[in-house]
C-alpha cells in the first residue's frame, strides 16, 4: 500500500512539473555527438507558433525555421508541430557553458555530471553584436538594476525615447531578476521583461534568456565558470553510427567566416577522420539550403544499415565532391 501511495504522489509530482523540464537535459556519452529527439506538439485553436515554442524551450526563429510550411501567427488548431530538440552538440569543449551564435541556443555542462543541459538565447543585433570567444562569470547578481551604456542611450535618444541613467529592478527592467555578469563586464546574461522575444537577435549585445531559465542556471553556475561563445552555422556529429548535419543562417556581419559547401566538406572530414564511412553529398547540400536548423542524416558507417533511402549517384566513400556545386 505504501508502494502504490508512493508512486500515486510520485506521479502527481511529475504531472505539476513543466513539460519542458523533460526536454532540456540529456545526458553525455564518450564518442556521442548528438543528444535529444525530435518530437512534436498539437496546436491549440488559439496557439501561436510562439506560444508552443515557449511551453517546449524552443527560440522563436528556430521553431520558424523547423516548421517553414506553418504561418507563425495561426498555424491551425490540430496543426502538428516539430520541436527541435535533438542537436548536434557544438565543436567546443564540453565544460561550463557554451553558446552558439547562430543556433541561439546555450549549452550548460554541469561540473561533474555527465550531461547537458540547453536553453534558447535572445543574442545582439547586427550593429550590437555579442563577442566570439572565451570568457569568464565574474558576478553574479539578483535582481539587478540596469545601468545602460551611454551608446545604448543615445540609440534610443535618437528614436526619441529618453533612458534614465539607472533603471531599478522591476518590470520595466529589461534584465529580468537575474544577471551574470562576463569578464567583459558590459555583457551579461540576464533575464528579460519580453519573454516572447526569446530566441531573436534583438538584445544589446548580452545573451538574453527566459526567466525561469535564467532563474535555474542562476543557481548553478558558480563564478570562475568558463562561457565559451562560438560562432558554428553548420555542426556535424556521430551518433549510433549515423553522421548528422545540422545547419544554422550564418551571421550577417561573420557571412565570411564557416558557410557553405567549402565549411560543411571541411566539418564532415574532420568528423570521419579515419573510420570507414560513406557520406551521401547530395544530403549535404539538401541540409545547407534548408536551413531549417534539424540534424539531417548525411552519412554512416560502412558497416552501419541505413533505414532510409539515399541518393545512389553521389553517395561514395567519404571522399570530398570534386567540385563545389
Amino acid at each position: 500500500m505504501r508502494y502504490r501511495s508512493f508512486c500515486l504522489t510520485l506521479g502527481l509530482c511529475l504531472l505539476t512539473l513543466p513539460l519542458h523540464a523533460f526536454e532540456r537535459s540529456w545526458p553525455l556519452e564518450e564518442g556521442v555527438d548528438v543528444v535529444g529527439e525530435l518530437s512534436h506538439a498539437e496546436a491549440a485553436y488559439e496557439d501561436t507558433l510562439i506560444d508552443v515554442a515557449r511551453r517546449h524551450q524552443v527560440g522563436f526563429e528556430a521553431i520558424q525555421r523547423a516548421n517553414p510550411e506553418l504561418n507563425t501567427w495561426i498555424p491551425g488548431e490540430g496543426a502538428r508541430i516539430l520541436l527541435p530538440h535533438k542537436s548536434v552538440l557544438p565543436d567546443a569543449r564540453r565544460q561550463g557553458i557554451v553558446v552558439n551564435l547562430p543556433e541561439m541556443r546555450l549549452y550548460y555542462f554541469p561540473q561533474g555530471e555527465s550531461r547537458v543541459v540547453s536553453y534558447p538565447v535572445s543574442i545582439g543585433r547586427m550593429d550590437w553584436g555579442t563577442p566570439v570567444g572565451t570568457l569568464d562569470v565574474i558576478e553574479k547578481r539578483e535582481n539587478p538594476t540596469w545601468t545602460p551604456p551611454d551608446s545604448v542611450r543615445k540609440a534610443y535618444a535618437e528614436r526619441g525615447e529618453e533612458l534614465p541613467r539607472v533603471v531599478p529592478p522591476g518590470p520595466d527592467n529589461p534584465m529580468g531578476a537575474y544577471a551574470i555578469r562576463l569578464s567583459r563586464p558590459s555583457y551579461l546574461i540576464h533575464g528579460t521583461n519580453w519573454s516572447t522575444g526569446i530566441g531573436m537577435r534583438s538584445t544589446h549585445g548580452c545573451i538574453r534568456m527566459d526567466n525561469d531559465d535564467i532563474g535555474e542556471l542562476y543557481s548553478r553556475v558558480s563564478l570562475g565558470t568558463s562561457v565559451n561563445i562560438v560562432n558554428q552555422p553548420i555542426k556535424v556529429g556521430w551518433r549510433e553510427g549515423l553522421l548528422y548535419l545540422e545547419a544554422h543562417p550564418p551571421m550577417e556581419e561573420l557571412e565570411d567566416q564557416a558557410q557553405g559547401m567549402d565549411e560543411a566538406v571541411k566539418r564532415v572530414m574532420e568528423a570521419v577522420g579515419e573510420r570507414d564511412a560513406r557520406v551521401d553529398w547530395q544530403r549535404v547540400r539538401a541540409a545547407l539550403n534548408e536551413v531549417t536548423g534539424v540534424p539531417q542524416v548525411v552519412g554512416w558507417e560502412a558497416d552501419q544499415p541505413l533505414k532510409t533511402s539515399t541518393s545512389a549517384t553521389n553517395t561514395a566513400r567519404a571522399d570530398a565532391p570534386a567540385a563545389d556545386p
